[in-house]
């Protein structure tokens, strides 16, 4: 049998307390003289949501990205009264919300991928072109166009980084399998996903992806729960979500840790994907729908404005939740 040492890359030490700084994984057996050995081990805990900054102007369909939630963008978009869609671009620093440089073109149906300092746009509905191709980065001060998508189209799932991401899916006249692969200079056609999605969600990279939710195919649109996994080489179906939804957010790092939150039909529904299975946890404050995704990781994100119903101008939220997730100390049985 395999040591826990050659399988988790740790010995499992015997302490007479817990150790002051565990990481993550750690696994240690606590046998202070006179009292029973008791094993323990740090692992992520369950995570809340908490309310964080507004955002200055309340939207909806707009992009997000950032690695946490003390250091994300939200852009683009759609504005009350007349859901005009919008350039505009904020900055949040875990407290509150700054408007900085617009965007080059206006645009909404979009998602969003990066850094709070190096992000990346491409496709979506702008006031010129309803299946957008135009490609924009983001370097810490302002935006600037790019290369273009091959193919053009609005709602595309990006994920990835500015200099390496994936555009997947989206909708021109029917529901995209589309993928397309970005190296910092040009969009290249690769493996397409087996399930076409309108307003799906993505996270990870384009070593390790995944795409999930959204409108899909049918008589008539139907909001799903299919997920697909990016190995490198190929996309697979995977474990489904608990709940049907598009129009969502999430966060994720990786195609083994995402989350996602919120959606259309309206939820306040949670889930957290762990690489094989999606688990329901805790709720948003509120149910809504067509937010500005992606911001931070599984453990550590954003959700932005938004719409608590159909959107209207009198309910976009400029509400920012903050999603975290802290690891903690637990014990195990060990009978």
């Amino acid at each position: 049998m395999a040591k826990y040492k050659s399988l988790k890359g740790q010995p499992i030490q015997v302490l007479t307390a817990d150790p002051p700084a565990p990481v993550e994984g750690q696994v240690w057996v606590v046998a202070a003289p006179g009292t029973a050995s008791v094993m323990k081990g740090y692992r992520l805990g369950a995570g809340t949501w908490a309310s964080g900054g507004n955002v200055n102007q309340s939207r909806s369909h707009g992009g997000g990205s950032g690695a946490t939630q003390t250091a994300a963008l939200f852009f683009g978009g759609q504005n009350p009264p007349t859901s005009t869609t919008t350039n505009k671009t904020e900055s949040y620093n875990g407290t509150s919300w700054t408007e900085v440089a617009e965007m080059t073109t206006a645009a909404h149906y979009i998602t969003g991928t990066g850094t709070q300092t190096a992000s990346q746009v491409a496709g979506g509905n702008r006031p010129s072109d309803n299946n957008s191709d135009k490609n924009e980065i983001w370097n810490g001060a302002g935006w600037s166009e790019a290369s273009e998508l091959n193919t053009g189209r609005n709602a595309v799932i990006l994920f990835g980084t500015s200099t390496a991401s994936f555009g997947c899916n989206g909708y021109i006249s029917a529901y995209q399998t589309k993928v397309e692969s970005w190296n910092g200079t040009s969009w290249t056609e690769t493996t397409a996903t087996n399930y076409g999605r309108y307003g799906g969600m993505g996270a990870g990279t384009t070593a390790g992806g995944l795409v999930f939710g959204g409108e899909g195919p049918g008589s008539m649109p139907v909001d799903q729960r299919n997920t697909e996994k990016w190995d490198g080489s190929s996309w697979t179906e995977v474990g489904d979500m608990n709940t049907t939804r598009s129009w969502s957010w999430s966060g994720g790092t990786t195609n083994d840790l995402a989350i996602t939150a919120g959606g259309q039909p309206h939820s306040a529904n949670s889930e957290q994907w762990n690489g094989t299975a999606w688990t329901e946890v805790n709720n948003l404050s509120a149910a809504k729908a067509y937010s500005g995704g992606k911001c931070g990781s599984s453990a550590d994100s954003l959700y932005v404005s938004g719409a608590t119903a159909s959107p209207t101008a009198n309910n976009r939220t400029a509400v920012t939740e903050e999603w975290t997730q802290a690891l903690e100390t637990v014990s195990f049985d060990i009978d």
